[in-house]
């Protein structure tokens, strides 16, 4: 039986929403996957469809959402359903809520330089086998300053600064670039790199993307696995702190 994933595009067009997620839809098609492709927010509004798939890709620049969107995410992913998307699309989407933030492990506060910045993404030993096998890597594109969740497992990292400006009096700093982290039962993952279409059809990017796919759909396995037992994830709807709703 396929699976299913659901890929939600918008936003922003500077960063080719469109185009990316059509990249991503082929390589969803090429791994086997059944792939809904949606333009409007209001696709996350049936929270009983969202945990009937497998993986969730946002792709949604600098918009507003419903909080009850959020949190029918949320529910979703709590349950097993992966999350995994990249660049802006992710971690750029809602700067207004702060569950999306939470649940995605991140959030853009800046990219010195702006378009156009060399930078190396460089390939960390961690307990993950996602990025075996890839070797460092030379980029050209925007290069992503982020407020990074602690409890993500950081797989690539870039340096900073690479260009001056006010952060540059600061020690240099390593940068989270490939995450991944749980949400409940859910296997959520990102990837700062993929500004435009181009940069998401790198091979090294395209192949960090496809993998971050695999791994995300997986939790639905996992949630099944644990149905009935004990698992410390809790996966009834998340309420957050109070204020953030």
């Amino acid at each position: 039986m396929k699976k299913h994933a659901m890929i939600v595009w918008g936003g922003w067009d500077g960063h080719e929403p469109e185009q990316v997620a059509q990249i991503f839809k082929g390589i969803l098609e090429e791994e086997n996957f059944r792939v809904e492709v949606s333009n409007s927010l209001d696709s996350y509004a049936d929270v009983e469809k969202l945990k009937s798939l497998d993986l969730i890709v946002p792709h949604w620049t600098m918009g507003e959402i419903e909080k009850k969107y959020v949190l029918n995410i949320s529910e979703a992913v709590m349950n097993g359903v992966g999350l995994a998307g990249c660049h802006g699309g992710m971690c750029d989407s809602f700067r207004n809520n702060v569950d999306w933030q939470f649940m995605t492990g991140g959030n853009w506060v800046a990219h010195p330089g702006n378009d156009g910045v060399e930078y190396m993404v460089n390939i960390k030993h961690s307990t993950s086998p996602l990025l075996e096998g890839l070797s460092d890597f030379k980029v050209v594109s925007e290069q992503y300053y982020l407020h990074v969740d602690p409890a993500v497992e950081v797989l690539a990292t870039t340096r900073f600064p690479v260009v001056d400006g006010p952060h540059a009096t600061n020690k240099a700093v390593d940068m989270p670039v490939v995450w991944t982290k749980r949400w409940g039962l859910g296997n959520v993952f990102y990837n700062s790199l993929g500004h435009q279409a181009n940069i998401v059809a790198m091979p090294e990017v395209s192949l960090i993307m496809r993998r971050g796919f695999l791994w995300a759909a997986e939790g639905k396995k996992r949630a099944k696995t644990l149905a009935g037992t004990s698992d410390n994830g809790n996966h009834t709807v998340y309420s957050g702190m109070g204020d953030s709703q």
